[in-house]
């Protein structure tokens, strides 16, 4: 059994609800200047994965070896 409801997600960047299929070229945003501030924020390193700082990754012992 097939439907055919359209699947409406929220646009990453604006978080308007926009057609999730082939016929929304822009997918999964909204449109094309949502697509382009997402990779504006991309090119300039906005988005970082935070990194853990332990202070112990580099002790005396492995500085001996």
């Amino acid at each position: 059994m097939v439907t055919n409801q359209k699947r409406l997600v929220a646009c990453p960047q604006c978080k308007q609800l926009s057609e999730y299929s082939p016929a929304n070229k822009y997918r999964p945003f909204c449109s094309e200047r949502c697509r382009l501030i997402d990779l504006g924020q991309w090119a300039s390193e906005s988005y970082r994965i935070p990194e853990k700082d332990d202070g112990d990754d580099f002790t005396d012992a492995a500085l001996k070896e």
